[in-house]
């Protein structure tokens, strides 16, 4: 998720985020593992390797998801859909719920939610809402202000990212390649959301100097920060399905390499498709080093964005063709922006771009959305 705020002049911590609506949820993160448990992906890649959205089986629970996702959206308790795995593992209709049903008191639903549909089960899971999250952990401190050139999944964000009395920041996730020239990956909700002069009388603006750390770890003071690169104007949001943003590096502030802390560096191309109980791992700001696995595919949701650090409701985008990831703790406030990757200790691939969340599932965009969005490569090995 998006932000991490800390209140001027005290340093008391707060969530804000990308808010949803009533109707859909807040997204908070992907589930946080042990690295002690870290498993290589080679035998869960090779047993699950069917189960991607390419697989015929999971095109045909997918198209019956679609044909249903819009009268389910119709109920203010259903946050959002996805295809994923009844726990004998069959492939099912995900149903995801703000509240049980039987704790909402005199809401009305639309209808029924079924057990199954066209022979395909349905599982509802009850979520909470969904945000999306900006605001450490792990073996090594990943809001520190580091030696240039620093490593990425490091604390970061717009220098001028406060207003109404609050500071924000996010996670400064990965390094892409864009016409020869290397650029910072976040989303565009920790670098590029500001959109109007508000309360800091400023918006977002090509030219801006990212910093690092982010200014919710400088006490809201960007002197105590340094300036890693720049904000290159690029707003994937609102009119595009990925939440993302790219910043050109400033020469000799940034690893070449795109080494992320923790991971280390990753596989340079263009990343791999997510497929059901794929195993993956990705580095943040707040949480640090944290492992989850796939839980859903093709999953449509909706949030509503802030305008500014600590605005009003700008507008609410609904994405699809997401992934949702098993567990609250993979992203907490302030891993908005890292990049999820596969779990494995050697060149991991990148597989989807860290944005949002809820106290038990985490939300990515799929990496192959994101590259093609901004034109570029992943840089690595």
């Amino acid at each position: 998720m998006k932000k991490s705020l800390i209140k001027l002049p005290f340093v008391a911590i707060a969530i804000l985020g990308l808010v949803l609506t009533s109707s859909v949820m807040f997204w908070t993160g992907c589930s946080d593992q042990q690295e002690s448990a870290s498993p290589t992906a080679t035998s869960q890649d090779q047993a699950f390797s069917k189960l991607t959205e390419n697989s015929e089986a999971v095109r045909e629970v997918m198209a019956v998801q679609n044909q249903n996702t819009a009268r389910f959206m119709e109920d203010p308790n259903v946050v959002g859909t996805a295809t994923g795995l009844t726990d004998d593992g069959r492939l099912a209709i995900m149903v995801y719920l703000e509240k049980s049903a039987s704790t909402i008191k005199g809401a009305k639903q639309t209808f029924a939610i079924p057990r199954e549909l066209n022979g395909v089960p349905v599982v509802t899971q009850v979520t909470g809402k969904f945000k999306a999250l900006k605001s450490g952990g792990g073996g090594v401190s990943h809001t520190a202000k580091q030696t240039p050139p620093i490593q990425l999944g490091t604390s970061g964000g717009w220098r001028y990212d406060l207003a109404n009395g609050y500071c924000c920041g996010g996670t400064l996730g990965s390094l892409v390649s864009k016409g020869g020239s290397q650029y910072i990956l976040s989303n565009y909700h920790v670098l590029e959301a500001d959109i109007v002069n508000g309360g800091n009388s400023r918006t977002a603006n090509a030219g801006d100097p990212v910093i690092q750390p982010g200014l919710i770890d400088v006490s809201c003071n960007a002197n105590n920060a340094q300036n890693v690169a720049t904000l290159s104007g690029l707003k994937s949001l609102p009119g595009t399905n990925v939440d993302a943003a790219i910043a050109p590096v400033i020469s000799g502030m940034v690893r070449t390499d795109g080494s992320i802390l923790e991971i280390g560096v990753i596989k340079a191309g263009t990343g791999v498709a997510a497929f059901l109980n794929q195993a993956v791992k990705k580095s943040g700001r707040t949480s640090g080093l944290t492992r989850s696995t796939v839980s859903g595919l093709n999953a449509t949701v909706s949030i509503t964005y802030d305008n500014e650090c600590a605005g009003g409701t700008a507008f609410t985008k609904t994405f699809t063709g997401q992934i949702v990831l098993k567990g609250g703790r993979f992203i907490q406030s302030g891993d908005s922006g890292s990049l999820m990757v596969q779990d494995v200790t050697t060149a991991p691939q990148a597989v989807g771009l860290c944005f949002a969340g809820s106290s038990t599932n985490g939300i990515a965009n799929p990496i192959g959305q994101v590259l093609s969005w901004a034109g570029a490569t992943m840089v690595g090995q």
